[in-house]
């Protein structure tokens, strides 16, 4: 169980620097590198660490087989796909919104990860469950949510249609993605594929506990490149081949983007062997939290009674969901036990005797 909070620790600090380092990365509201590299480069990070995690293990023990069944390996082609649109839909949605903004519509990840959390994987939630789910959707759109008596809260209606667009595509790319993975990890009968595949595509086996990382980096890699060689076509290598532009433009701040968001999908798939897309938004939504913080010292961001209502109404969100159901709904006994009714009735016929 203490792997389960180490790995949502971890996720909440990573995933909170996503929005705060690609902003520093930014020159004049733009990038100097060409973002779709930054993708490529994390999946490359990835690979490279599921792949020495791997040769360690192969030294340890004797390797697994591997399957080649096309029922098996057509599977996770696409999550890798539906990734390698939202990271680039990502880099796309900030250059047209603000960090907060960017933030305010991710939210809405949090209710369609529930929906399809529910209508996929077949996961029956609680009403008190889903009040929680909704409750931390409002509490971190709350937080975020600049004061009404400022002239600068119209900010948040002020940018292009196309930001707005692809903040909504970003969110429901998020949830399905998240939610695709957790069913090929846990839902998919063929189990000796699934090992097999697992272990000699991209997984990896940290421990003896077998904290499995998903088959997806391997094809993560190979679509993020050829995203890359699909932009060099179109551009008519007006800028070379994409591997001598691979770095221009890159700063201390650009690396920390790409090692940021491939440890975050690392700890992602580490917090996914103990849990489940519902815990993962949790953490995500307490990493915008902490993202909200952080910028009060690196943005000049002027902390709101928004903000703190925010984080009051997650926390009771997050005490919803996670919380026994008796420590929520306290109802007074009004039904005796059976084994007092017995005694009631033996004592009732030795008095009668």
């Amino acid at each position: 169980m203490e792997w389960y909070f180490v790995a949502a620790l971890l996720t909440i600090l990573t995933s909170s620097q996503v929005g705060i380092l690609t902003t520093l990365s930014q020159s004049n509201g733009g990038y100097k590198y060409d973002y779709a590299t930054v993708p490529f480069l994390a999946e490359a990070f990835k690979l490279a660490v599921s792949g020495l995690l791997l040769w360690r293990e192969c030294q340890n023990s004797s390797p697994r087989r591997m399957t080649t069944e096309w029922k098996s390996v057509r599977l996770y082609p696409i999550p890798s796909i539906i990734y390698l649109i939202h990271n680039n839909v990502q880099f796309a949605t900030l250059t047209y919104v603000d960090t907060s903004t960017y933030q305010i519509m991710g939210n809405l990840k949090i209710v369609t990860t529930g929906i399809l959390f529910r209508l996929f994987l077949q996961r029956k939630l609680s009403y008190l469950q889903w009040m929680a789910i909704v409750l931390l959707a409002i509490g971190t759109t709350t937080s975020q949510v600049k004061g009404c008596g400022e002239s600068s809260c119209e900010s948040l209606f002020s940018a292009p249609i196309q930001g707005y667009m692809l903040g909504i595509l970003s969110a429901c790319l998020s949830a399905s993605a998240g939610v695709y993975t957790e069913f090929l990890m846990k839902k998919n009968n063929d189990s000796f594929d699934m090992d097999a595949l697992l272990s000699y595509i991209t997984n990896f086996q940290v421990d003896s506990h077998n904290h499995k990382v998903h088959a997806d980096i391997l094809f993560g890699v190979i679509f993020n490149m050829a995203r890359l060689i699909l932009d060099d076509f179109t551009g008519g290598f007006e800028n070379g081949p994409w591997w001598q532009r691979l770095l221009n433009g890159y700063s201390i701040t650009t690396w920390l983007v790409v090692l940021n968001l491939g440890s975050t999908g690392l700890l992602v798939s580490w917090l996914m062997k103990y849990a489940d897309n519902i815990v993962k938004v949790y953490s995500t939504s307490m990493a915008m939290l902490l993202t909200m913080v952080l910028s009060i010292y690196l943005f000049n961001f002027k902390p709101t009674l928004q903000l703190f209502l925010g984080i009051i109404i997650c926390m009771m969100s997050l005490h919803m969901y996670f919380a026994p159901p008796s420590m929520l709904v306290d109802l007074p006994s009004t039904e005796k036990s059976a084994s007092e009714n017995l005694n009631e009735v033996y004592v009732e016929r030795r008095t009668d005797s």
